[in-house]
Formats: C-alpha cells, sequence, structure tokens
C-alpha cells in the first residue's frame, strides 16, 4: 500500500510557497516542508502555513542554517520514513512544477512501488539558454557514467522517492548536499538497479530570482571515486 506526503525544500520562496501547498491540499496527502535556512520573509509565510485551513496536513520542518538542497531533501526524506510513510513526492517551492501531472505520478507510484518516479522535462521558452545547455551537457556526462541513456533525467526535481531504496542508497556513500544531490542519488540509485521510471511533464521557469541552478559535472561519478559532481554556476546557496 503506498503511503506517501509531499516534501517541498524550501530557500527564500515565500511569493509562490502558500500557492504551491493550495494546489496539493486537494490531494489530502501529508505536506512535509523543510527549511533549508530561509530568510524572516519566508518564515513568516511559513508560519502562516500552521494556520487552521493548512494545520491538519502542513508540517514545517526548519534546519538552523543554510545547508543545500539536498541537505534538506535528505532531512525530509529521513523524517516521512520515521513517520511510517512509504513514498515521498518531491516538488519544488517556486511553481515550476505543474500539479495537474500528479496523479499520473502516483499512479505510476503505486504500480512500480520499488521504483524512482522522475518527471522528465518537456520545456517551453521561459527556460534560459544557459540553463538548457548546462543541462545537456549534464545529461551527456551522466550517459558517460551510466554506460546508458535509460537514464533520461537526472536534475528534475518532481519526483516519487521509494523511502527504503532512497534511504538504503543514502547509506552506502555520503551524497551531495547541494543541487548535486538530484543527479548523484539517481545515478546510485540507477547503479544499485533500482527501477527509474521517467513521466513527461511540462516545466515552466517562474520569473523573478531562483535559487537553484544547473549542477554541471566536472569531475564525472564511477563506483570507486571520490568528488561527483561540481557545481559550475550558483545564485542561491539552497543549490
Amino acid at each position: 500500500m503506498l503511503k506517501c506526503c509531499f516534501l517541498i525544500p524550501i530557500y527564500n520562496h515565500h511569493e509562490t510557497i502558500r500557492a504551491t501547498v493550495e494546489q496539493l491540499l486537494p490531494f489530502n496527502f501529508p505536506i512535509l516542508i523543510v527549511d533549508d535556512g530561509s530568510n524572516q520573509a519566508t518564515k513568516q509565510e511559513l508560519r502562516r502555513m500552521l494556520e487552521p485551513d493548512f494545520l491538519d496536513q502542513v508540517l514545517v520542518a526548519t534546519l538552523p542554517e543554510n545547508r543545500g538542497k539536498g541537505a534538506a531533501v535528505m532531512h525530509g526524506l529521513q523524517l516521512a520514513a520515521d513517520a511510517g510513510l512509504t513514498h515521498a513526492l518531491q516538488i519544488d517551492a517556486d511553481g515550476q512544477h505543474n500539479p495537474n501531472d500528479i496523479p499520473k505520478f502516483l499512479a505510476a507510484a503505486k504500480a512500480r512501488p520499488q521504483a524512482l518516479i522522475s518527471g522528465q522535462p518537456q520545456y517551453d521558452e521561459s527556460i534560459p539558454l544557459a540553463r538548457k545547455i548546462g543541462r545537456q551537457i549534464t545529461h551527456f556526462w551522466v550517459h558517460v557514467e551510466t554506460l546508458s541513456l535509460a537514464v533520461k533525467d537526472t536534475m528534475c526535481g518532481f519526483r516519487v522517492y521509494p523511502l527504503a531504496a532512497t534511504l538504503a542508497t543514502m547509506k552506502t556513500k555520503s551524497i551531495g548536499e547541494r543541487m548535486d544531490f538530484d543527479i548523484e542519488i539517481m545515478v546510485r540509485m540507477y547503479w544499485r538497479e533500482v527501477p527509474i521510471h521517467f513521466i513527461k511533464t511540462q516545466v515552466i521557469y517562474p520569473e523573478g530570482v531562483s535559487h537553484i541552478f544547473a549542477a554541471l559535472p566536472i569531475t564525472g561519478v564511477s563506483p570507486k571515486c571520490t568528488p561527483v559532481w561540481s557545481l559550475a554556476c550558483c545564485g542561491g546557496r539552497h543549490c
């Protein structure tokens, strides 16, 4: 039986978090927001998430200082597992992911409960050119490191994690705590032969400042090594 929550890592997205949460409420799943050391404007908005309209579904966990998106996600995954859940659907706080696709992600997770379900982004003209090129370079190196084209996209933060397999992977080796997490956890789960299923999903880059930038592989990944990913560009510490 699928026991799922929503997991939202957040860093300074006070303008969009309320709308993101309101779109998730109809699914009647717990909504776990992990604050990665955000500013006071975001903390104030998160306190409003504990109003009666949200209280039954929303839990806010706070990291005392900014550690990175990966650290926030890993903290949330552990909290979800400790609560007895089996899966966590990660969605970004900035509104770039399409909530209309959530039923497809949940259906895939129910049909493949052992699999990592991940979005395969379909972009419109809103994607910045630099990010588009950065993603293509990253995908190339992932294909080199996995010797496979089966891993279609490692950078999309819209995914359903099977908690048991994900936590087991996290325990085998220290995983990057910033934007490298999305890439590294998927590659390492692939190496551990965890099934990965991709769903095409429309992704829109919202206007304004995003705190998550593309990660470009510099040193690569191999089962034996060492440094995994270096961040070539980053506009905010959350990445």
